[in-house]
């Protein structure tokens, strides 16, 4: 059977809070080569998952903002020289969705190796699902310009797209800039238009509210400080 790149979706916090469907830990349990953001996270959920290979026996290659882009073709070679399948895993959530592995998936598509998407979390999807915008019209900014500014420009931009189209907004942000990013929406944005706050999606803490932007301005604001956070708006 030809070698396969899998795509491992993780929980998006502990394991015991939201654990990925059997079929991926079946799939993980088959394999002994990944390619991961950070060694330390990746052994945490497959120890959690009960892997039968030892770690000692495993690979990893890690895939993140330090790796040298001329080290990718490397981390493809057990599928194209082994025959061996190989699982790609994010920090948290989906691969390659707001996470470095798109840049692996896109050479394993040029060098004829088989991409296997895996269901799982993805906190994006999560908030749209949650937020009661608009699910047929949507789009996924990333991370928004650290500038005040430039950020302060961009809502703008935004806004003016979703007016104009229908379409929900989704962005994220560096945890520890969170409330700097909600005091900007709020600054910005009109106060008819609709925003939804999306953090700790899945975990006990999880904290999910639509209002529109008058309405949040009347209430307390959630404490934001390093959760992980999924912001979005609909004009």
């Amino acid at each position: 059977m030809p070698a396969k790149l899998y795509l491992i979706p993780v929980p998006l916090g502990p394991s015991d809070y939201l654990p990925v469907p059997e079929q991926v830990i079946q799939v993980v349990h088959s394999l002994d080569h990944f390619i991961v953001e950070r060694g330390k996270t990746a052994r945490r959920f497959l120890k959690d998952w009960k892997t039968p290979v030892p770690f000692q026996e495993m690979t990893f290659f890690e895939l993140n903002k330090r790796t040298d882009l001329a080290e990718l073709p490397s981390f493809l070679e057990p599928a194209l020289k082994m025959g061996k399948s190989i699982g790609l895993m994010s920090e948290a959530g989906c691969p390659g969705v707001a996470d470095p592995g798109a840049a692996v998936i896109e050479m394993a598509h040029a060098k004829g190796i088989e991409v296997v998407p895996l269901v799982g979390p993805s906190s994006i999807l999560l908030a749209l699902m949650a937020s009661g915008f608009n699910g047929q019209c949507f789009g996924f900014e990333g991370y928004l310009p650290i500038k005040k500014g430039d950020r302060q420009r961009k809502i703008k931009q935004l806004y003016a797209q979703s007016k104009k189209e229908g379409r929900s907004q989704i962005f994220i942000e560096t945890p520890y800039r969170n409330m700097a990013m909600l005091e900007d929406l709020l600054a910005q944005l009109p106060k008819h238009c609709r925003l939804c706050v999306a953090a700790d999606i899945s975990l006990p803490s999880q904290y999910i509210k639509s209002q529109t932007v008058a309405e949040w301005k009347k209430g307390e604001l959630p404490e934001l400080h390093k959760r992980p956070t999924v912001f979005l708006f609909l004009a």
